[in-house]
């Protein structure tokens, strides 16, 4: 896929310059909405705003779940993780282990997934919301186009991101920049977006 293309995906997701009568896509306000999840005051806390943030990438928290997460067990538990999951770091930064199995971020995603019955999408994003720099969002239409990496997708990305001299991190903090995307939209959300845009273009129905 050409540079100029990825660009003008990126352009159309966010909304930068659109033409008039153009909205731009509800997953743009993933990031930003209400100042972010991973602000200092509510990192280690999931709030409404996060179950809203979600819905914009097409997924909606189960109204049990919700509840328990933001008044019950599942949120005490979840804040526990949440808080030794590091904050101030890129994926590419982080050493492995801080996204390997047995880590507080994979523990954070089972919790959810096998004792909660989250489905993995939607866990998946909502921890991408709360640790946008260092968690992606990885769903079934980018699971479709880059499939299902071992042992996880979170340390084949971490790998992918770190090699040759960190080349795809650096190339997509420069796609980032061309398009005029906002720096507070992390590299991994670049990468979503590229992924996401060119796998719908080539003609799969997948709503954000």
């Amino acid at each position: 896929m050409s540079a100029e293309r990825l660009v003008g995906d990126l352009r159309r997701y966010f909304g930068i310059d659109l033409p008039p009568g153009a909205v731009p896509f509800t997953g743009s306000r993933f990031e930003h909405l209400a100042g972010g999840g991973d602000r200092p005051e509510v990192a280690d806390r999931i709030t409404a705003e996060d179950l809203v943030a979600v819905q914009t990438l097409s997924v909606t928290v189960p109204a049990s779940v919700a509840l328990d997460l933001l008044e019950g067990c599942l949120g005490a538990q979840l804040s526990g993780l949440l808080h030794a999951i590091p904050r101030d770091i890129d994926m590419v930064d982080a050493e492995a282990d801080v996204v390997a199995d047995g880590s507080p971020a994979a523990q954070a995603w089972h919790l959810l997934c096998d004792q909660y019955g989250v489905d993995w999408v939607i866990a998946g994003k909502l921890l991408a919301r709360k640790r946008p720099r260092l968690l992606p969002v990885y769903d079934k239409v980018v699971r479709c186009a880059l499939g299902r990496p071992r042992p996880s997708f979170w340390l084949a990305l971490h790998a992918a991101l770190r090699a040759d001299d960190y080349a795809l991190h650096r190339q997509l903090l420069v796609l980032r920049q061309v398009a005029g995307v906002p720096e507070t939209v992390s590299a991994l959300r670049v990468c979503d977006v590229a992924v996401w845009m060119g796998h719908r273009a080539e003609g799969h129905a997948c709503p954000r």
